[in-house]
């Protein structure tokens, strides 16, 4: 068989990452390879892998990479804003993937599966948000939805409006969640104080609030877990 077809004029170009991706499969790419062909081109000195590759050594891999922002990403040189707003595309494409196959995870059995959920939303976020999961008599998510943004202090979470949603859903139980961008897993004592004043409201309405949940990039608190239920 002739190699030339395999040759891609002796590839170079740090092995040309498209070619590689269309003869080779997706799988053999490394991130900095995915990110070239986002990126398409390098410059004058630098191949775009080799640019791929600065980027991610100096921000730490793709999950901090996914934070930065078009502004963020355009400080490094060689990155324009059409490339700043592939890159931060691609990747919010990739995060909403992730969210859609989590929402297989249905029923909810533990606080791991909450996690598993809701971690892909809320998890990498650089600011707090405010989420409640509303259950049928099965634990079977219903829907989710965003209370707040910005804080959970109980001026900013409307317990009544929680309740007025858990009613047009007809759902039987509840959960809470919201994240800590800081990554502390320690719950404040407006979260202590909100989880309370919606647990009471939920007793009194025959609508059990069956947990809560801080969330970070890789760990979580369960309320329940920990007995503060």
């Amino acid at each position: 068989m002739d190699g030339s077809h395999f040759a891609i004029k002796n590839w170079s170009e740090d092995d040309k990452p498209r070619e590689k991706l269309m003869l080779k499969g997706k799988d053999v790419l490394s991130d900095a390879e995915l990110l070239a062909i986002l990126i398409g081109s390098g410059s004058r000195n630098e191949s775009a892998v080799a640019l791929s590759q600065r980027i991610l050594a100096s921000v730490g891999g793709l999950n901090s990479l996914a934070k930065l922002s078009i502004a963020q990403l355009m400080q490094f040189k060689g990155i324009g804003e059409a490339k700043a707003v592939t890159i931060v595309a691609a990747l919010e494409l990739c995060a909403r993937r992730r969210s859609e196959k989590a929402i297989e995870l249905v029923n909810i059995k533990s606080s791991k599966r909450v996690f598993e959920l809701m971690q892909p939303i809320i998890g990498e976020l650089p600011h707090e948000e405010f989420w409640v999961l509303f259950l049928n008599n099965s634990n079977n998510v219903i829907s989710k939805t965003q209370l707040s943004k910005g804080g959970i202090g109980g001026t900013t979470v409307d317990v009544r409006l929680i309740f007025k949603l858990a009613f047009e859903k007809c759902a039987t139980a509840l959960i809470l969640c919201h994240n800590h961008p800081s990554g502390s897993l320690i719950p404040s004592d407006a979260d202590k104080q909100i989880t309370r004043k919606i647990r009471e409201a939920g007793n009194k309405l025959d609508v059990k609030v069956l947990d809560h949940l801080i969330i970070t990039e890789s760990k979580y608190y369960s309320f329940v877990d920990e007995g503060i239920f």
